[in-house]
């Protein structure tokens, strides 16, 4: 049982990366993550982690048998998602279901799964300089993105991490856009946009994926800040072109017409971000 445990310790899954569930509302991560499966929002990826973060909510909340379930459904995700691809996508989820059968008390099953990852990992090694896959890195951050906004500053380096070994994944860099958007505060009226990484990564972003509607119309809003009222306008358009039924644009929509109605009522725009 310790040789087990020992195992389980040395797996990168969410149940080894100290998420503390004194550190979230667990009713609201539920409610959030159940609403993005049922609209099914994101890339291909997406739906998958959000079975796997749910699944691990259940845990907290002691329903281990429907955590089980939500993990199938991830692993089956991923499979259809990723196809031949997925082996390395699934080291976090069979870390995942290793760690909850143990916790049940399917030491064997608990054992299996152990086996899965560490077979992967032999099978796909890293290598210099990186400690771990870019897919563990990105999952890793997006966990910590959604968790608590407490965990933001870890998101991003774990974001940061799997760029630099996967510089062009249109993923990891939605994820640190998204991560550094949350963090900036507002800027000062010396600064203008060159010195917001927010802005910059979000450029970045869209050049890569540019019908993402979540950070067109994130970057409008950053750019209200620096006085780009006509690039935002742009970017608010674009963002109801590319995803006029997702909730997430609608509601950055509405904060940025919140603040321009704002402005234009008090007769200039105020720094409200």
């Amino acid at each position: 049982m310790s040789s087990l445990l020992c195992r389980l310790q040395r797996l990168e899954c969410r149940f080894t990366w100290d998420l503390k569930r004194d550190d979230t509302d667990l009713e609201n991560l539920s409610t959030r993550l159940q609403e993005h499966i049922a609209l099914q929002l994101g890339q291909q990826g997406a739906l998958a982690r959000s079975y796997s973060f749910l699944a691990y909510v259940r845990y907290l909340q002691g329903q281990p048998d429907e955590a089980l379930s939500l993990l199938s459904q991830s692993e089956e995700t991923t499979r259809k998602c990723y196809g031949e691809e997925s082996e390395r996508r699934l080291v976090v989820t069979y870390g995942d279901l290793a760690w909850l059968k143990y916790e049940t008390g399917a030491i064997t099953e608990s054992q299996r799964y152990c086996s899965m990852v560490e077979e992967t990992l032999r099978k796909f090694p890293t290598g210099p300089p990186a400690d771990l896959h870019p897919e563990v890195y990105g999952e890793k951050g997006w966990s910590y993105l959604k968790f608590s906004r407490s965990y933001y500053q870890k998101a991003v380096a774990c974001f940061q991490k799997a760029l630099a070994l996967q510089p062009d994944d249109s993923e990891w860099n939605a994820g640190c856009a998204i991560a550094l958007y949350r963090m900036e505060s507002r800027p000062t009226s010396s600064q203008d946009e060159k010195s917001s990484p927010a802005v910059k990564q979000l450029r970045r972003a869209l050049q890569i994926d540019p019908n993402n509607g979540v950070l067109s119309s994130m970057l409008a809003l950053k750019l209200l800040n620096f006085y780009k009222h006509r690039e935002a306008e742009d970017l608010v358009e674009r963002a109801l072109r590319a995803e006029p039924d997702n909730p997430h644009v609608m509601r950055y929509v509405a904060k940025y017409l919140r603040i321009r109605i704002r402005a234009n009522s008090c007769g200039s725009l105020q720094k409200s971000l």
